[in-house]
């Protein structure tokens, strides 16, 4: 199975070291958080914390619907912020059925 464009600019992220995983990794962050992406099966503890993070930082949040932990290559991961401004509207502009822009309402 190949990887989705998405997962391929994720590991970019990766290799560049312009990616946060985990919340406890996000909140030390000051600024420069271009994109929150989290996983779809996300506890509401975890949901909440994202939405204070999208608030915070001013930046869109994609939902991930399946197989994040494995487009992050940690298992368990439920959340990661983007800090690199081009590969962020890489990933915006890709639109895959996997993932889905939070426009508000009940995830």
């Amino acid at each position: 199975m190949s990887k989705s464009r998405i997962e391929t600019f994720i590991g970019f992220c990766i290799k560049s070291r312009k990616i946060a995983l985990g919340s406890g990794a996000i909140s030390t962050l000051r600024g420069g958080v271009h994109l929150l992406i989290m996983d779809g099966g996300a506890a509401n503890n975890s949901k909440r914390l994202a939405l204070k993070f999208k608030n915070r930082f001013d930046c869109p949040l994609l939902i991930c619907k399946s197989g994040f932990d494995v487009a992050v290559n940690k298992p368990d991961c439920k959340l990661a912020a983007i800090r690199d401004e081009s590969l962020a509207k890489a990933i915006l502009d890709s639109q895959e059925e996997n993932y889905e822009l939070y426009c508000g309402g009940s995830f």
